[in-house]
């Protein structure tokens, strides 16, 4: 992914840039709060006003993409995969307007689209619950049954199993429909249940929803594992790392490179090597990882980036095998 860095202040733009949040709003604690991070890194950094839009439902994306294209706002970023039928539509009645989606691909002349190797992360995540467990289960509550989040559920389980083949896992998904990730109540009793059968360490692939598996998961005495942004600080020592999808550096990366002029269309793949993915160490856990857990985190990482491990992906490759 090409970044800009330095000052941008020095560069000049046509109109100001757009972006579109999903359901759940932009302090979610989670995906849409990572994208916010890269619209107020962009903001500090030039001073450049963004206008923001959260949609409360979903059909509202089609009339909140088109108002910000025929504003001529550039590019406009849409946050989401249930927001690419409606990009599509709007991409294609305004061509000489730039647009990016997070989390899907739309394939339009006029489209930047970023999606991440989800599953990469996730093994990271799941190598360090199945090292963390006392008990030998863990657990996962998917937001949306939906590829994304079966592919970060595989690549969950074969982390895991990388670490203890004797590792159970159980898994959730809260349901159907993108109110899935909107759901932290049900996200909750999910939880719960996992921990009832004797999930000590319970990851959140939910979104919103998420926010409750990680508070049951600390008020039963366990670990939770974040996802999307770092939430190690919701429930400090109780949060045994958070798996990032870098949605910051994608939102980031499309204002800026409008901002350059290198804005171009096509599909933007990250995963760890290319920084779209990650885990963080910090104040708030680095009392739960051992100095073995980070070697094997660490080492992980690097043999994934060289290709030396290689995690399956249930889009690509087809059903997961763990």
């Amino acid at each position: 992914m090409s970044v800009v860095l330095g000052s941008l202040a020095a560069f000049a733009v046509q109109a100001e840039p757009a972006i579109v949040y999903s359901v759940g709003g932009k302090f979610d604690g989670s995906f849409n709060e990572s994208a916010f991070d890269g619209v107020k890194r962009f903001t500090d950094e030039t001073g450049q006003a963004v206008r923001e839009f959260e949609l409360e439902r979903d059909a509202q994306s089609l009339q909140a993409l088109r108002n910000f294209a025929s504003r001529g706002s550039e590019p406009i970023v849409a946050i989401g995969f249930n927001q690419a039928n409606a990009l599509g539509q709007v991409a294609s009645e305004f061509p000489e307007e730039d647009f990016a989606i997070v989390d899907m691909v739309v394939e339009q002349p006029n489209v930047r689209s970023y999606v991440f190797k989800e599953h990469e992360g996730a093994y990271i995540g799941g190598l360090l619950a199945a090292m963390a467990s006392k008990t030998g289960t863990i657990g996962f509550v998917g937001g949306m049954d939906i590829p994304i989040i079966q592919r970060f559920l595989c690549g969950y389980k074969q982390g895991a199993l990388s670490a203890n083949q004797q590792t159970k896992v159980l898994s959730n998904m809260t349901g159907d429909t993108p109110a899935a990730f909107a759901d932290p109540v049900r996200g909750a009793e999910l939880a719960r249940g996992q921990i009832n059968r004797g999930a000590d360490v319970v990851i959140q692939a939910a979104g919103g929803t998420g926010i409750g598996v990680l508070q049951a998961a600390a008020d039963a005495g366990v670990l939770g594992l974040g996802t999307d942004s770092n939430q190690n600080g919701l429930h400090p020592g109780k949060v045994l790392t958070s798996i990032r999808k870098r949605v910051d550096n994608a939102v980031y990366d499309s204002f800026t490179s409008a901002v350059s002029g290198s804005f171009a269309p096509g599909v933007q793949v990250l995963g760890l090597k290319e920084g779209g993915m990650d885990w963080v160490l910090d104040e708030n856990n680095h009392a739960l990882i051992s100095e073995d857990m980070k070697a094997a985190a660490d080492a992980a990482v690097d043999a994934i980036s060289k290709g030396e491990i290689v995690v399956h992906d249930v889009v690509a490759d087809g059903p997961c095998p763990f």
